[in-house]
């Protein structure tokens, strides 16, 4: 991927009014101050002495203490006032991409540009600014990025007043907001262009570290949330209530989870539904109650006790970073940016660029989330896949093709790059061809001869028979779009398919959203030697 590289002799739209440094005096007020940060880490209160270097200090019972204005705000009067903020670009929507991803990736930019960036929360809880500075600090302001995290229907609710130029989202966009956006010239949201997926995350459910309940279907999961099941001890834990904890409506995780969770009949919210503001409120509470239960990124855990789930086939599902890349996770999401198709801000064109290439991959896995970089695992036969192929309650005839699947797939490791397909397709979308590009980039550097093998599957629906040539088919349309688009790249690697149909399903076959993820094409490779 190019990246247009900010110069000097850019027209920006206007420089930064938030000046932090030595544009501040070093003035000193016997007041009381509250220094607060996003992800709760931080919460002090002393008086305030100056700002400085982009540092509050303020007087406590500990001595002086130096906070960066990076990690909190200020509350009370004795705050040091700043003028009104004037930003080239403004980012706004989703607080797990603002609060769990931004800080890092926009430091990460200015080091991509040769630049410093000095990040400084604002007086609005929530929101960050970052300035950059050329030449590694020593030059001149080359622009400013304003970070707004709140909820993901602000992204698409300001990208359509065009108070903001990127949306943050952990939801995909809905119809009736991308028909709204392109009513209003901003073209198709949903076209790569648009629409950029910079990392994958897990919804975690979570519970107090002390809670004796590490497992739980997802039957009972739906009681829990639709108030059927109210005590611990109807799951196995102690004989006490249930505090549920929930996200206010707008939010991206609650709409991710429940659709996840109850599909499309989500039931009213169970009586005494505690809501959280964001996901560090929300983990904050749980492990502040040894009977709560709530949900969470995969990002922001802090220590409570995630839960394992079992699905309806009894198929155990962790979230693990593998299971969530390829999209076998049930209660994973992918984290979107979105920009306007009509927008001409070459600031937010560059850092969208900069969020989708390999640079930016290391920054969110160091945030904690789970980045698209490729990943392996074996497939080994005392694993839970091998296991899944000795089914003695199946037919000699699907017996055999398991047992066919099972000779052939220990010699191969497993690569998270998997391609889905809707119901009767053998065609790529444009998300799987965007994933098909780091493929590409991931092969190129295996040994030439390397065996890569493209293995189809299918959901349940249909014949058997029909439902393994559909499954090759598909491996085969892969097969030629990594050929056609890879070309002398990947050319010397030893390529072919296989086909398997509904054979050792990843999630279950009796919804749509579990026939969707078992409708894929895998990708194996040679396994490394020793």
């Amino acid at each position: 991927m190019t990246l247009n590289v900010l110069g000097k002799t850019r027209n920006w739209v206007s420089a930064m009014a938030l000046v932090v440094g030595a544009a501040l005096p070093a003035t000193s007020f016997a007041a009381e101050v509250t220094l607060k940060s996003s992800d709760g880490t931080v919460n002090l209160t002393g008086e305030f002495v100056e700002f400085t270097d982009n540092n509050y200090v303020i007087r406590t019972g500990l001595g002086d203490l130096r906070i960066s204005a990076s990690r909190v705000r200020c509350e009370g009067d004795a705050c040091p006032n700043f003028d009104a903020i004037d930003a080239d670009v403004v980012i706004a929507g989703s607080d797990t991409v603002g609060i769990g991803i931004m800080p890092l990736l926009l430091s990460g930019y200015a080091g991509f540009l040769g630049a410093e960036a000095t990040v400084t929360a604002t007086e609005t809880e929530g929101e960050i600014i970052a300035e950059l500075v050329g030449d590694e600090g020593f030059g001149d302001p080359i622009g400013s990025l304003l970070v707004n995290s709140t909820g993901s229907s602000d992204a698409f609710r300001k990208l359509l007043d065009q108070t903001a130029q990127i949306g943050m989202a952990s939801r995909r966009i809905r119809p009736a907001e991308a028909r709204a956006l392109r009513d209003d010239g901003a073209g198709n949201m949903i076209d790569p262009a648009n629409e950029h997926i910079i990392a994958v995350d897990s919804l975690v459910v979570i519970t107090h570290p002390d809670n004796p309940v590490q497992s739980m279907t997802m039957d009972q999961l739906r009681g829990i949330y639709s108030g059927a099941i109210g005590n611990w001890s109807e799951v196995g834990g102690n004989d006490a209530p249930i505090t549920v904890h929930g996200r206010p409506d707008g939010s991206g995780t609650r709409d991710v989870f429940e659709a996840r969770v109850f599909g499309e009949d989500v039931p009213a919210s169970p009586a005494g539904l505690v809501v959280a503001g964001d996901n560090n409120e929300m983990a904050a509470m749980v492990n502040a109650d040894e009977n709560a239960i709530g949900f969470v990124g995969y990002a922001f855990q802090r220590g409570a006790s995630p839960v394992t789930l079992i699905n309806e086939c009894g198929l155990s599902m962790e979230p693990t970073a593998f299971g969530a890349r390829t999209g076998a996770y049930a209660l994973q999401r992918n984290l979107y940016l979105y920009n306007r198709g009509d927008t001409d801000n070459a600031t937010a064109t560059d850092f969208v660029n900069f969020a989708m290439s390999d640079e930016a991959d290391d920054l969110i896995a160091k945030a904690g989330f789970i980045d698209l970089g490729i990943d392996t695992r074996p497939q080994p036969l005392d694993g839970d896949r091998a296991r899944q192929l000795l089914d003695p309650s199946a037919d000699a005839y699907e017996g055999g093709i398991m047992r066919e699947m099972l000779s052939q797939m220990v010699d191969y490791e497993q690569l998270s790059s998997t391609f889905r397909f809707r119901t009767g397709s053998s065609k790529l979308g444009p998300r799987e061809l965007a994933t098909m590009n780091r493929l590409i980039e991931y092969l190129e550097t295996l040994p030439e001869e390397t065996e890569v093998v493209l293995v189809g599957f299918t959901d349940d629906v249909g014949a058997f028979d029909s439902n393994r040539d559909l499954s090759i088919g598909r491996a085969e349309q892969v097969l030629l779009t990594l050929q056609e688009q890879g070309g002398d790249r990947v050319s010397g690697l030893q390529m072919g398919v296989a086909g398997y149909g509904e054979i050792a399903p990843v999630a279950c076959n009796t919804s749509e959203l579990g026939r969707g993820i078992n409708r894929r094409v895998e990708v194996w490779v040679q396994a490394s030697e020793g």
